[in-house]
């Protein structure tokens, strides 16, 4: 059935019409190679400067500390592994800090560093998913050179205290008389937070332009002057030789577009989102028996509304909800393809017999208050039918 009501925005969103407009003409006619010395060339490389800038401004960094990349992944990928084998070559330390709730290409970039003699401390969350900086600071040690939180969650919304824990890392390195570098995950943020990195307090900053309104397979990583960094792609020196390859100026021109203008407008989406997520969260805690809302209750991404129900079965509802036209998820995109209990909410502490059969409903500016209506009068049978569905399978066994 058609898809009448979009609920996965953090999945993916709907590509912004001025970044379409931007890509347009570099899928056309100015289709140049922006290492090319001719014209076609020359004029597809000031396109990329002209997007870094506008980045840039977006951030409120240099533009030359703006690198482009593939997607979200890559960018993550590209700054833990970058920081981390640039300070292990210098023979500053072989430690990682990161936090059990983060997105699996921290976690993986993490395994792929004990294969080199790396170790990472995994620090825990509470109960609605956050950190604690102070338990950030004291997993550092002499041997650390990066710490990787993210600053909001991909599955259940929890807006963790980044500048906080930028403060508590700073204080903590002072006592080792050196700098530790930080890298933020905010490929979730952009829509809905400023992501101003002198705020913030980061030396690293991973987007994935999909998330907001650009193309997929695009990206953007901040990475802080001064900051140590080996590149992970060989070959030619583009990027300032952080990303070697042939650009990808029609998606590079789209993020920017995006990009500024999400940030132009975040005030706007988070409040046209919080209350089309309240009115979700207060109609079916209030509807269906035993729901409960995960993440933090106010500390959390304003379009993002994350619910467990006891006895229920994510799969059973999903395929209901796709039958219906609504789209949600379970949780990461990126993994939802096989179910098995959320690293997410095992870190927080959920029972598996509500970790199985949770929902992720994430809205976006072109949802409405009809849609949440309908999805009010249409989830509680849902919920049921999946409990009911539930039940009889333990019976037949």
């Amino acid at each position: 059935m058609k898809t009448r009501i979009y609920l996965d925005h953090a999945a993916t969103t709907r590509l912004h019409p001025k970044a379409l407009d931007a890509m347009w003409p570099h899928l056309e006619d100015e289709f140049g190679n922006p290492s090319g010395m001719y014209g076609l060339g020359k004029e597809a490389a000031r396109a990329i400067e002209r997007a870094r800038s506008s980045v840039a401004d977006a951030l409120g960094c240099r533009a030359q500390e703006v690198v482009f990349t593939g997607p979200g992944t890559e960018s993550i990928n590209a700054a833990i592994k970058g920081v981390a084998f640039a300070e292990q070559f210098a023979g500053l330390g072989n430690h990682v800090v990161t936090s059990r709730i983060e997105h699996h290409a921290v976690l993986h970039s993490c395994d792929y560093l004990a294969k080199f003699g790396f170790e990472t401390t995994f620090v825990p969350v509470d109960r609605f998913g956050m950190v604690d900086p102070d338990v950030v600071a004291e997993a550092i040690t002499d041997r650390t050179v990066l710490v990787s939180v993210m600053l909001a969650n991909n599955e259940v919304g929890t807006v963790e205290p980044l500048a906080d824990i930028t403060e508590a890392v700073q204080r903590r390195a002072k006592s080792f008389r050196r700098r530790i570098a930080l890298h933020t995950d905010a490929v979730q943020s952009a829509n809905s937070l400023e992501l101003d990195v002198k705020r913030l307090g980061v030396d690293l900053l991973s987007l994935s332009a999909h998330k907001f309104g650009g193309p997929k397979g695009a990206g953007v990583l901040y990475i802080r002057r001064g900051t140590p960094f080996l590149e992970q792609l060989s070959g030619g020196g583009q990027e300032r030789q952080r990303r070697a390859g042939t650009e990808d100026v029609a998606g590079i021109v789209g993020t920017a577009a995006a990009l500024c203008e999400a940030q132009a407008n975040h005030e706007h989406y988070s409040k046209a989102c919080r209350q089309l997520s309240r009115h979700l969260a207060e109609g079916v805690l209030h509807s269906v028996p035993a729901a409960k809302l995960s993440g933090h209750p106010e500390q959390r991404l304003p379009n993002n509304v994350h619910f467990s129900f006891e006895g229920a079965q994510s799969d059973a509802m999903l395929e209901a909800l796709d039958e219906l036209g609504i789209a949600a998820s379970a949780g990461s995109a990126c993994t939802s393809a096989t179910w098995e209990p959320s690293h997410v909410l095992t870190a927080m502490g959920m029972p598996l017999s509500r970790a199985a059969g949770v929902l992720r409903l994430t809205c976006g500016p072109e949802n409405t208050a009809e849609e949440i209506d309908q999805v009010l009068s249409i989830l509680p049978r849902v919920v049921s039918e999946s409990r009911a569905k539930a039940r009889s399978g333990l019976s037949a066994k």
